[in-house]
């Protein structure tokens, strides 16, 4: 895992992170990717309660804690702009 990676359900809420891993089973997964929550994919978390509310690809998503554990992410940086 990244240095600094940790679950979506840890994100604070206003927190955009990136995707690195998906930590659940194949068909899990899958279903995840079909939904947006692809590796590398960007995603801002919202609302973080029992449950996560994030943003995708411009959709707002709840996850329960339980499925956003097998999401980790990684912050995401400015990019330096190029001269």
């Amino acid at each position: 895992m990244a240095v600094g990676g940790c679950p979506l359900s840890k994100v604070r809420a206003g927190t955009s992170v990136r995707i690195k891993q998906l930590l659940a089973s194949p068909d899990l997964c899958q279903r995840l990717r079909e939904m947006g929550l692809c590796e590398e994919q960007s995603v801002k978390c919202l609302l973080q309660n029992h449950n996560v509310v994030c943003q995708v690809c411009n959709v707002r998503l709840g996850l329960s804690s339980k499925l956003a554990d097998s999401i980790w992410v990684e912050p995401l940086t400015a990019r330096p702009k190029a001269a």
